[in-house]
């Protein structure tokens, strides 16, 4: 795998939180001579108008809980096309390696005889530094858990009750669906007032956001008319912007 844009291929690329203005400058030189590209629901459709008039474009949208292109039609799509062309781009919202299985497109690619170029994004998660929220602050939280709010086979990952019991910021992807469980499981342990946030179509013009307590996601999201796909954040980073005011004289000090 190289990273070089000038290189020909499959280039999985990501797409970023939303505001077409985030992509990497590698991705937007890789668009500007794409000759197919597959996009999905997730990436900014703006994006599409950086590639040539004569780009072939491929919707394989995944409308979360609705009807979707299946993966492994994704897969086909991607190998047939790179057969056919030179600059074959899989184009994803966020970090493709980041909950968007560019790394099993990838992988599949590559087991035919494929050359593939990663080209990273920022992630959704980051979303959150828009409404003043940071993963991480000095004095409240050392680490980061990025957990997926839904296993493969529908359940709620075993993973946050491991990151409950530790200080990090939690972020959790495909939560939405969960949000009800995510709440019983904080006031189970005695965390139900802890800061929480929800963002949906962050850093677009239609961005939405609740701040609330763990205890009250679902309510707070349904008041708010909040729904998915969105990222859920608990942590007393939630509240950091307040803590900083209340000890901006230690951080001046410091």
């Amino acid at each position: 795998m190289n990273g070089k844009t000038g290189d020909f291929g499959v280039f999985i690329i990501g797409g970023g939180p939303g505001d077409p203005e985030l992509i990497t400058m590698k991705a937007f030189n890789v668009l500007k001579r794409a000759e197919v590209i597959l996009y999905d629901n997730l990436s900014n459709e703006k994006l599409l108008e950086i590639a040539p008039k004569t780009c072939k474009m491929i919707y394989v949208g995944k409308q979360p809980y609705q009807k979707y292109t299946p993966q492994e039609k994704i897969n086909e799509l991607i190998v047939e096309n790179a057969h056919q062309y030179q600059v074959v781009v899989r184009l994803k919202g966020g970090d493709p390696f980041i909950f968007g299985r560019g790394f099993e497109e990838l992988i599949y690619a590559e087991a035919r005889g494929i050359k593939c170029h990663y080209i990273p994004g920022i992630s959704s998660m980051q979303g959150a530094g828009f409404i003043d929220v940071p993963l991480t602050h000095r004095g409240i939280s050392e680490s980061v858990w990025i957990l997926t709010g839904t296993k493969k086979d529908g359940s709620l990952t075993e993973d946050l009750k491991c990151a409950m019991k530790s200080s990090a910021t939690v972020v959790i992807y495909m939560g939405m669906k969960k949000v009800a469980e995510i709440s019983k499981a904080y006031r189970d342990a005695g965390l139900g007032n802890m800061p929480a946030a929800i963002i949906q179509h962050a850093t677009l013009p239609n961005q939405k956001q609740v701040v609330c307590l763990a205890n009250n996601l679902q309510e707070a999201a349904e008041e708010a008319g909040l729904t998915y796909p969105a990222i859920i954040i608990i942590g007393n980073v939630v509240q950091a912007k307040a803590y900083a005011a209340l000890h901006q004289s230690d951080l001046l000090s410091a």
